[in-house]
């Protein structure tokens, strides 16, 4: 059984509609793929219905945008109640965040010599219900100042990069006890890719293990071999799952095709059982 547990569809930052993204997982040869859209649940119904029609299993995922005294993380929820109203109104929160710097955002464009229209920057946006930073990339593509999204993020986008505004996310340790409550398990994403080991420390991930984390993203393209390895061990000392994924967004991110990382058929077992036991729903 192969199964991938982070993608993402055009609802948030990925170039394939929900139903696209279905279809491409039985080309990549997948039994089971969760989607994974930051801060929405909207293209969910979407995916599950194309998942019934082409035979692949589609689970209930989301990224949330989190921080921890400042740096940047990332935690995927599985099998969360979509109508729980404490996560419902802190994702709520993320999305509007991320709109209310749109403006800062352009000018600082602007004044750097790539000024975006709005229609051209809307037009990336598609069905997403916030404006992410990827959507400023594809603007910033089809205008001819970079050659793609890499190129945006490590020139201008990144944290630590002129273009950056700071926005709301939420405190993980906030996100994780949020996912519980709604029924879901949460997982770390690619806690020490992109210079994040610095802020998700041993010690500090042992402190998440016991507050209610579930699991740590173990195998994905922004760990190399020697970290993966010392992330699994770190998850069987702290007794957390270890899952692997594509962080697949279509042709909006390289490297990250779909299966290129998966996850056990036995980790997903107990997913399955610890969001029957919280009373969430994959």
């Amino acid at each position: 059984m192969r199964i991938d547990l982070h993608t993402h569809s055009s609802v948030s930052d990925g170039t394939d509609t929900p139903a696209g993204l279905v279809a491409q997982a039985v080309t990549a040869g997948l039994d089971v793929v969760a989607l994974t859209d930051h801060d929405t649940f909207d293209g969910l119904p979407e995916a599950l219905a194309a998942g019934g029609r082409l035979g692949v299993e589609v689970l209930r995922g989301i990224e949330i945008s989190a921080q921890r005294r400042g740096a940047s993380v990332h935690l995927l929820g599985y099998g969360c109640r979509v109508d729980d109203r404490a996560l419902s109104a802190e994702l709520a929160r993320v999305r509007e965040g991320r709109s209310g710097r749109v403006g800062a955002m352009l000018a600082r464009l602007s004044a750097l010599g790539m000024p975006i229209p709005a229609d051209v920057l809307y037009r990336q946006v598609g069905d997403s219900p916030s404006v992410g930073r990827p959507h400023f990339a594809d603007a910033m593509i089809e205008l001819g100042y970079v050659a793609d999204r890499t190129e945006a993020f490590d020139t201008w986008l990144a944290d630590d990069k002129p273009v950056f505004v700071p926005r709301y996310a939420v405190p993980v340790a906030q996100g994780v006890a949020l996912v519980r409550a709604s029924g879901g398990v949460a997982v770390l994403a690619h806690p020490w890719g992109r210079g994040r080991r610095e802020h998700l420390s041993p010690d500090v991930l042992a402190d998440l293990a016991r507050g209610g984390l579930d699991g740590i993203e173990v195998d994905h393209q922004d760990h190399d071999q020697a970290t993966r390895d010392e992330l699994r061990g770190l998850a069987g000392e702290l007794n957390l799952l270890a899952t692997g994924s594509s962080d697949y967004h279509g042709t909006g991110k390289v490297d990250h095709d779909l299966g290129c990382n998966t996850t056990a058929p036995d980790v997903l077992d107990a997913i399955r059982a610890r969001v029957a036991e919280r009373g969430g729903l994959l």
